[in-house]
């Protein structure tokens, strides 16, 4: 096998390998086809472990997105929320402007939302203004509106203060 077919030097058909000595090329050859295969099996193993590290990272950054979005929704339901309580507020408010005579000292109500029972305390106090000159300011009413509710079995609130004037 070393020098079967190389008789001459430089011969086309031989190679010349670090040991100095000639060996013909078909029987070099097949072991740099072996290791080329060997290579390619490496490559191809290469090329399914790149596949599981993006599968992978396509995998948390489903699960990031599923996280946001749940987030989104539980902010929106929130927002939903109060905004059905200031809307009970504003309601319960514009009553009291539009009914004549003093609003009533003290008052309370239920409401039933969709998000649970909302408690609406109203409190009636005379407002103690006066003018510019000492003249107190007779038949003005500061009227506290409070709403109560829990959210997540947390004790929530918002209040509202207005002015009203009844004369007499």
């Amino acid at each position: 096998m070393r020098r079967d077919n190389c008789e001459r030097i430089l011969d086309p058909r031989c190679l010349m390998l670090d040991d100095g000595i000639q060996y013909p090329a078909s029987s070099i050859q097949q072991p740099i086809a072996a290791r080329k295969n060997v290579q390619m099996k490496g490559a191809a193993a290469f090329a399914l472990y790149e596949v599981l590290l993006g599968v992978t990272i396509f995998v948390i950054g489903v699960l990031a997105l599923g996280r946001s979005v749940q987030n989104c929704l539980n902010a929106s339901a929130l927002s939903a929320e109060e905004d059905r309580v200031r809307q009970i507020l504003a309601n319960r408010m514009a009553e009291i402007q539009a009914t004549p005579g003093p609003p009533d000292p003290a008052k309370q109500f239920t409401i039933d939302t969709g998000y649970g029972p909302v408690k609406l305390l109203q409190k009636t106090v005379p407002a103690q203004l006066t003018e510019a000159d000492g003249t107190d300011l007779i038949g003005v009413r500061v009227v506290t509106l409070t709403a109560q509710w829990t959210r997540g079995g947390v004790a929530q609130s918002r209040s509202l203060e207005f002015y009203v004037y009844r004369a007499g």
